[in-house]
């Protein structure tokens, strides 16, 4: 079979072979330029994902609690304060914090928490111990740091090993160095209404209420969770005649048998439970204001890490009938760290106030 091949410089009118230059051209700069911007949309960082996802959910009627936008602006505020406080020659806050044995959770917290004393110009000390201490070795630590007088706030990273009595060293720490709220003082002030320091993760909490302005007053606020550490001490606060506060609280447990009853009539839910995803979509009413401070490590073999971090809520269900949402990670363990800076801030200030 014979085939009339048309030769490619030939044969064509006239100026017709320029125009195919011309095209040929113009088509490589289209491609060279719809290259260039796929290179630049490859490049946005999840950081600016997050905000802008933030801003559809926003514009649909839910907002994110942005725990990152939040505890920032609380840094931003310290650092000032501090850089005052050093050209006035006033003293320099100070945080200690007690890290026993290798645990990987809590080697990311301490290394935050002392990441973030640096950048608002703070003093830190980080005392690292081995997992198999005693008990007594522990509490001389504390005593030392009781005792020095240029330490105004002590942090002892929890958990704690077996060996070692977590409330017994909470109760060691001196009541006006415990910056994370826990002594059984700080407690019984907390619930009297007087000035004391508040628990760091309910404390980030109220800051996070405060500054997205949410009505919290004759609201009802369901609180699933009662430990010591977030539970119990956010049901109080939340009740408390203040602002954020004023709601009306009821505490759910384990042993709550009508919970999703109870969550179907809550204007705001605070999920402490320490479940991954137990809030589902159908326990939650439309416009709740849902804050999850649940973080757990859920083994995920399609991440490089292994795992995934999951919160109390199950975001993908819940977060469209909210009015606000956390998210995790970038919610509350963001705002625990702000919090425990402002009581470092507060401890020191109120020991040296000229």
């Amino acid at each position: 079979m014979h085939m009339n091949v048309e030769p490619a410089n030939f044969c064509r009118k006239p100026g017709e072979q320029n125009k195919i230059r011309k095209k040929s051209r113009h088509e490589l700069h289209e491609y060279t330029r719809k290259a260039k911007l796929h290179r630049v949309f490859h490049k946005i960082n999840s950081c600016y994902l997050v905000k802008f996802v933030a801003a559809m959910l926003y514009f649909c009627g839910m907002q994110i609690l942005d725990g990152k936008t939040v505890s920032q602006a609380v840094k931003d505020a310290l650092k000032t304060k501090v850089s005052i406080l050093k050209e006035e020659g006033k003293k320099t806050p100070h945080l200690a914090a007690v890290l026993i044995g290798n645990n990987g959770a809590s080697e990311t917290y301490v290394a935050s928490k002392v990441k973030s004393c640096e950048e608002v110009g703070f003093k830190s000390t980080l005392i690292r111990l081995d997992e198999n201490i005693s008990e007594d070795i522990l509490v001389k630590t504390i005593e030392q740091l009781n005792n020095d007088a240029d330490v105004d706030g002590i942090l002892v990273q929890l958990p704690l090993p077996k060996q070692v009595s977590e409330e017994k060293v909470i109760s060691l720490i001196h009541p006006d160095k415990d910056v994370d709220g826990f002594h059984p003082m700080s407690i019984g002030k907390m619930v009297q209404g007087l000035p004391t320091f508040i628990p760091a993760t309910p404390y980030g909490i109220l800051l996070m209420l405060e500054h997205y302005k949410i009505v919290t007053a004759g609201k009802h606020a369901v609180v699933i969770g009662r430990s010591n550490i977030v539970g119990r001490p956010i049901s109080i606060l939340l009740n408390r005649n203040a602002y954020p506060g004023n709601c009306t609280v009821t505490v759910c447990h384990s042993h709550t048998p009508n919970l999703k009853e109870l969550c179907l009539q809550a204007d705001i839910i605070v999920a402490a439970l320490g479940k991954p995803e137990f809030l589902k979509a159908d326990m939650v009413k439309e416009g709740t204001v849902v804050i999850d401070v649940g973080i757990t490590r859920v083994p995920d073999t399609s991440k490089k890490s292994g795992f995934a971090i999951k919160g109390d809520v199950d975001f993908a269900q819940v977060s469209h009938k909210c009015s606000y949402i956390t998210p995790v990670p970038g919610g509350v363990g963001l705002m625990t760290i702000a919090a425990l800076l402002m009581n470092t801030y507060n401890a020191c200030t109120h020991k040296h106030p000229n």
